[in-house]
């Protein structure tokens, strides 16, 4: 519980700390001369803003979940999770999938549409093989008698990898509502930048999920604990 707790301490004071940024305390109406800061509507800072508040609602799911799953492995009936390895090939196509991103953002950035289109192409192909691997990994779990009914464990990676999958497929949709008007509004390379903070997000929160169905998280503060005691 305090893994969970924790992690939802971080979301909190990430996503806090990002709507501050944002002005979210300004007061306009109490302020009196000249007006130092013009809103933009529609502008990259409402984006972030708009992006902000989703991904707290979207860490506040998830650490819910994860949650559940610490307070039902206290039961007898929990089984230790037994992932196929495709899962963390998985895993590293998303981390792929976020750097690439990340490189695409810095292209934009710096003008450079050549590598702005390598770098999306390479994160799009990441993002594929993150889904066929996650498909893959489902499949495999059936096979060896994981199914989504036979033990705690497998029902909750089956629902959390699903709703995982359900944020990845939206991310991928905005990426390519954004890559689509690359060439036609000059905004939508900035976007690129929000895209690449939302898919650091999903990994993040992956990594998270995975080391709590695997009971990784509550080995590291054990060993936390005995060594603080």
């Amino acid at each position: 519980m305090s893994i969970v707790l924790g992690f939802v301490a971080l979301v909190a004071v990430i996503a806090l700390t990002w709507l501050w940024r944002q002005g979210v305390a300004d007061r306009p109406w109490l302020e009196t001369g000249a007006a130092t800061r013009i809103p933009s509507p529609g502008g990259q800072p409402a984006g972030r803003a708009g992006l902000g508040v989703f991904l707290i609602v979207a860490g506040g799911l998830f650490a819910l979940a994860g949650s559940a799953v610490t307070m039902r492995m206290g039961y007898a009936d929990w089984f230790e999770m037994r992932l196929p390895g495709v899962v963390w090939l998985g895993l590293g196509l998303l981390a792929l999938s976020s750097l690439g991103l990340q490189a695409a953002a810095w292209a934009a950035r710096r003008g450079d549409g050549a590598g702005l289109t390598r770098w999306l192409g390479l994160s799009t192909a990441a993002m594929a093989g993150f889904l066929a691997a996650q498909g893959l990994a489902w499949v495999r779990l059936a096979e060896s008698g994981q199914t989504l009914a036979a033990t705690p464990g497998a029902s909750f990676f089956s629902l959390i990898s699903g709703l995982h999958v359900l944020h990845v497929l939206g991310g991928l949709l905005a990426l390519a509502r954004v890559a689509l008007r690359l060439g036609e509004d000059p905004r939508a390379a900035s976007a690129i930048g929000l895209c690449a903070i939302y898919w650091h997000f999903l990994l993040i929160v992956w990594v998270a999920m995975l080391a709590i169905l695997t009971g990784w998280a509550a080995d590291a503060a054990a060993l936390c604990r005995a060594i603080l005691s």
